[in-house]
């Protein structure tokens, strides 16, 4: 663990509260902590006021250009009416603050629930949302932030994992199956061609999806990025089903196409970008695992019995990457 981190593990709630208030706002004691593990997230209660939620970036993620060019994306999309959840600014125009060693922002309260992914209707207005937010994404590119490509998500986290992580019975396999992955991956883009890469949300899953006076809302835009727009569709489809998935895929499209063009050779894209996802994760877990919350939240990984999986669930993933990619209905 690196002495600059350190701090990040350390994070109290009284350092959390003497953060926002060093902004002006007065705490009422209240904290509750929110679900995330890549940064540190809390509902701060205030004084008779809404409250607020504080999210704390992990030290070495993103630099501050890359923090401020997320929070330029939301308050470009909210202009244009977007149900997102931007970033508050003080009356300086600023949305990232530094307390002590802490670099933090603070995003009004959004209640909600997840979108049902299996309603027709749900899928056309997230299509619908997903189109006008694209349009924007696509108006100018990010300079700071980086793509979504095959070395970062791919290669970078084979790399550590056969290096560092998988058991010694399970490294050969490991080796060649990802091997393989990685061929098929490069040939679905090969059959893809030379598609647009725009600013996505990134990570575009149903928990990140608040629906709300029969809208989706859009929260936390951490892992935006330049990517394909399938990247923010594929995510959308559930099940193992192809018709079903067919069928799902067509609705948002539908919805879609209504403000942005969707390019069908992306479809290409859906079974690579899923693997990289698939291959990103387990990296991701890997390079967290000196944050105590990491082995306490997630015990299960980083056992012999958790890569035999993880290499199985890989092989299924192969046999998806060679099939043909799913058509628009």
């Amino acid at each position: 663990m690196s002495d600059n981190s350190k701090p990040f593990y350390q994070l109290t709630p009284d350092a959390v509260i003497d953060a926002v208030e060093s902004l002006g706002y007065l705490s009422d004691g209240r904290i509750l902590a929110l679900n995330s593990y890549e940064n540190r997230v809390y509902q701060v209660g205030l004084d008779e006021r809404e409250p607020l939620i504080a999210k704390f970036y992990r030290p070495g993620r993103w630099t501050d250009a890359q923090i401020l060019e997320e929070h330029q994306f939301c308050f470009e999309l909210a202009e244009q009416e977007l149900p997102v959840v931007a970033p508050l600014c003080n009356k300086q125009g600023d949305s990232l603050f530094h307390f002590g060693a802490y670099r933090f922002s603070l995003y009004p309260r959004r209640g909600g629930r997840a979108p049902e992914l299996g309603d027709p209707d749900h899928l056309y207005r997230l299509g619908h949302t997903l189109g006008r937010i694209h349009l924007v994404g696509a108006m100018h590119p990010f300079k700071a932030r980086p793509v979504l490509d095959i070395q970062s998500y791919g290669r970078d986290s084979i790399e550590l994992i056969a290096r560092d992580f998988i058991p010694s019975s399970l490294r050969e396999a490991y080796t060649s199956l990802t091997a393989d992955l990685l061929a098929g991956i490069e040939q679905c883009y090969r059959d893809a061609g030379n598609v647009r890469q725009i600013r996505v949300h990134g990570d575009c899953h149903g928990g990140n999806i608040l629906w709300r006076d029969d809208l989706p809302n859009f929260v936390d835009f951490d892992d935006a990025r330049m990517a394909p727009a399938i990247q923010d569709l594929w995510m959308l489809l559930t099940g193992d089903d192809r018709q079903q998935q067919q069928l799902q895929l067509s609705e948002v499209i539908e919805g879609y196409n209504e403000f942005a063009d969707f390019d069908p050779r992306e479809l290409h894209l859906v079974e690579a970008l899923r693997t990289l996802r698939m291959l990103n994760y387990s990296a991701w877990l890997a390079r967290r695992w000196e944050d105590p919350a990491f082995p306490h939240n997630f015990p299960w990984f980083n056992t012999e019995r958790y890569w035999g999986e993880h290499v199985l669930q890989l092989r299924e993933q192969l046999s998806a990457l060679r099939e043909p990619p799913l058509q628009l209905l």
